[in-house]
């Protein structure tokens, strides 16, 4: 993983709490001080934060389980939807469907249901419809679309949860800790972390922030990929050789 640069950290304004008005007193523990009435974030917590994040998804992403990144505030959708992509991941940029992880079966159906007008696509069966019911097909289809989309490949519940603005998502942090799914954050000065595993405090608010803070983030994921990969690409390779030894 690449090194945290605290100037790299203050370029991108990852420093920059909420007015103190608004403060959540939980945060005292990561907060400098306070300028022009605003909190400033202790940039040398946010660097150690972050490298305990990245180690632990790392770890998650190398055993093959997913991590579902979750942002639905307008500065941080495209940010966490491209992210995401680049390694494959899971992803909420929409609503947050409720029930998403304590009623999991029920949203793997509607997943399912996408795939099965597709299937009727590409058989021929979509033809045979009337063209009224075409297009409720396809009104539904389009919607699936927008809301489970992006999560498409996660068969089963996820191995962590990586949350942009823990207010703001404090569903997805409810069913999380309800199934006992480590919560991963970044969390500004005005949102409570206790009963967050891993706390990143940051500024939540702006696209600079969420991009230097995820781009770490991201960069562990994908380390934890690769080596997953030459993991398996090593036993494949050991079980290449066995089967030669044997045919001696």
């Amino acid at each position: 993983m690449a090194n945290i640069e605290i100037k790299d950290l203050l370029d991108a304004g990852v420093h920059f709490g909420h007015l103190t008005r608004k403060w959540d007193p939980n945060m005292a523990p990561y907060i400098y001080g306070e300028r022009n009435g605003v909190h400033i974030i202790d940039l040398y917590k946010t660097a150690a934060k972050i490298e305990e994040a990245s180690e632990a998804l790392k770890k998650i992403a190398s055993s093959g389980r997913k991590i579902l990144f979750v942002a639905t505030k307008k500065q941080a959708k495209e940010i966490i939807s491209d992210k995401s992509k680049s390694v494959n991941m899971p992803y909420i940029t929409e609503r947050w469907p409720g029930g998403m992880l304590t009623n999991f079966i029920t949203i793997r159906k509607a997943v399912k249901k996408m795939a099965t007008i597709d299937r009727m696509k590409q058989d021929g069966s979509f033809e045979a419809l009337s063209k009224r019911e075409k297009l409720q097909i396809n009104r539904q289809r389009e919607k699936l679309e927008k809301n489970l989309g992006s999560i498409t490949d996660m068969t089963r519940l996820p191995g962590a949860i990586f949350v942009v603005d823990v207010k703001k998502e404090h569903i997805a942090v409810a069913e999380a800790k309800k199934l006992n799914i480590p919560i991963f954050a970044m969390i500004d000065t005005n949102s409570d972390p206790r009963g967050i595993d891993y706390v990143v405090p940051a500024n939540d608010d702006a696209s600079k922030s969420i991009e230097k803070v995820l781009g770490h983030i991201i960069d562990a994921v994908a380390e934890g990929l690769s080596e997953r990969k030459a993991g398996k690409e090593k036993v494949a390779e050991a079980k290449a050789e066995t089967k030669k030894e044997v045919k001696k």
